[in-house]
């Protein structure tokens, strides 16, 4: 900030305090306050504090800050949306429903909270940060989110669309996972009781569809009855981006509890322009070991290999072998074997007993499937069960069976070789991590989108599109402040540092030396996503209020990481 007059013909010149940046090559300013009616002393005083230079005179009166509010922060989840063009894709006309949307999307990333806590936090009253001001939406409240979060779910198919465009092409990889998300209430229709990935078995729950291109980017979401299969889940998808995103050539990506063989039969098997890359079950994988197709000599040499089955027309099956995962399934069953051993020792001593010994032939049963349910290791187990008795025994040919597949895993596909080599599949496969990663930033780490309050069905569908919006301003921001984050910002370096596709994924050098030291290789303290945020929210917005003129606004210089940041994001810190 400097001190400049300004010429003003035959009239006194104007004294004008202002900022200063540069945008390229370019010189940026902006007036903050008009100073033409200040004495010269402080006129001479203000110029002197700028500059660094004693100041004479009770200086520090002349001034009073009216108000501070958190604005870094908000300025870079802002910025960073209107830098993906997010608002252009809700709706290219500005509306106060749209101003509502992308206020509760940013706030969504900054702080999740209840539909009520966000309209208070933009709020004039409060003015928890400068969220409220910047978008013009300080006198909201919380029935006009609601009423703008049903204007976003009507738009639900114009912005997938418009995101699929930006995001998928012909012939590309798309994602696709499902998880399930735990509900208060019992009202909605949505809300049933299945499998819950979230340990609440008492809670009724939604199942949660995305689809994201091959690094995970989301670009749509659905959201299903809480009972929903995985694998009822899949038609729809293909249906939406056949018809509604009119991709005529996709490769479909997803786990070998969704694209099953009932799927692959009823659903994906004869769709021209359709492949699919899945992983192969287990007991499938026995059956190809068992009838010769798959060769464990095989592995002696390499720990990758193509082979053809006639049980599976038309498909490539790439086998691969990870010794890092065969140990940890060997560990794993031998710690399930001893803990399923030690409950089933507990019913013998329950049978033989002298006082209130346990018989009958079902009581026996129920307790014995209780344990082995439990621990999934029944079928290593030879069980004998009388009225008056029971006996158990492991069935040793089986878990030698079982051990000498540890570490195997066969990834299955229709793409052609020409276009996707063995390689290239195994790593489009393992690339779901990249929705596993999404889901854990949507329900845990970050936007919790978990619990569920909201009891319409809609609104439970324009919630959980919310969410998604959110993740993928955070997905953009993320890979902008990488050099920054503790995340890895050299993949190129991190992938050649693995033997092969098989072998686990490994962090580069540069991300090993920040997660060591903690200092990037500038010397700044590295930061995790949220950490930052609270470090950029110390920039302020202050209302300073002189003595002898207008308020006017000012903001904290940034300190130099700050600085860096807003320079990552390609962001200003002022409208």
């Amino acid at each position: 900030m400097y001190i400049e007059r300004v010429p003003n013909r035959g009239s006194r010149p104007a004294v004008l305090l202002r900022e200063g940046w540069r945008e390229g090559k370019r010189i940026r300013k902006r007036t903050l306050a008009n100073l033409s009616d200040w004495p010269e002393h402080k006129v001479q005083a203000l110029s002197a504090a700028l500059k660094g230079e004693p100041v004479v005179g009770d200086l520090q009166h002349a001034f009073e800050i009216v108000r501070s509010r958190p604005h870094g922060h908000v300025a870079a989840v802002l910025g960073a949306l209107r830098r993906a063009k997010l608002e252009q894709v809700l709706s290219r006309r500005p509306s106060r429903e749209r101003d509502l949307c992308v206020a509760m999307i940013v706030s969504r990333v900054l702080n999740p909270a209840s539909k009520l806590a966000i309209t208070r936090g933009l709020s004039s009253e409060t003015l928890d940060s400068t969220l409220g001001e910047l978008l013009g939406v300080e006198d909201a409240n919380e029935d006009e989110c609601y009423a703008a979060m049903d204007w976003l779910l009507g738009l639900q198919p114009t912005i997938e669309a418009a995101l699929a465009k930006r995001h998928l092409s012909e012939g590309t990889l798309v994602l696709y996972d499902v998880t399930s998300t735990y509900f208060e209430g019992r009202t909605c229709q949505l809300a049933k009781r299945g499998h819950s990935r979230d340990g609440k078995r008492d809670k009724l729950q939604i199942v949660v569809g995305l689809l994201t291109d091959a690094e995970g980017c989301p670009v749509a979401v659905e959201v299903f009855e809480g009972n929903t299969a995985d694998p009822k889940t899949v038609a729809p998808q293909i249906e939406k981006l056949r018809e509604r995103f009119a991709l005529q050539r996709i490769v479909l990506v997803g786990d070998r509890g969704m694209i099953t063989d009932a799927r692959i039969r009823e659903d994906l098997r004869g769709v021209a322009g359709l492949d699919w890359i899945t992983c192969m079950r287990a007991p499938a994988i026995a059956k190809l070991v068992e009838s010769g197709s798959l060769q464990l000599s095989l592995f002696d040499q390499r720990d990758m290999v193509e082979i053809v089955d006639s049980a599976f027309p038309g498909e490539r099956l790439v086998v691969c072998r990870n010794p890092l995962l065969a140990e940890e399934r060997t560990r794993k069953r031998q710690e399930l074997l001893v803990a399923t051993e030690r409950e089933l020792d507990r019913i013998v001593k329950a049978v033989n007993r002298a006082a209130r010994p346990l018989r009958r032939r079902d009581r026996i049963g129920l307790r014995v499937g209780k344990v082995l349910g439990r621990f999934k290791m029944g079928k290593h187990f030879q069980i004998t069960i009388e009225d008056d008795a029971f006996r158990w025994q492991r069935d040793e040919a089986a878990i030698a069976a079982e051990a000498q597949r540890d570490g195997i895993y066969v990834v299955r596909t229709t793409v052609q070789a020409d276009i996707l080599p063995a390689a290239d599949v195994v790593r489009s496969y393992k690339s779901l991590s990249n929705v596993e990663r999404a889901f854990r930033s949507m329900k845990t780490t970050e936007l919790h989108i978990r619990p569920i309050h909201h009891h319409k069905v809609d609104r439970v569908r324009a919630h959980v599109l919310l969410c998604m919006l959110s993740y993928y301003v955070q997905w953009h921001m993320r890979r902008a402040l990488a050099p920054i984050l503790f995340d890895d910002d050299d993949r190129d370096a991190a992938d050649a540092r693995r033997a092969s596709v098989v072998a686990p994924a490994r962090r580069s050098e540069r991300a090993d030396q920040k997660a060591a030291s903690k200092r990037t290789d500038r010397g700044e303290p590295v930061h995790s996503f949220r950490s930052l945020l609270r470090d950029l929210a110390t920039i302020a917005k202050n209302r300073i209020q002189p003595k002898a003129a207008d308020a006017f606004d000012m903001i904290t210089r940034p300190t130099p990481l700050q600085q860096r940041a807003i320079e990552l994001l390609g962001i200003r810190l002022f409208p």
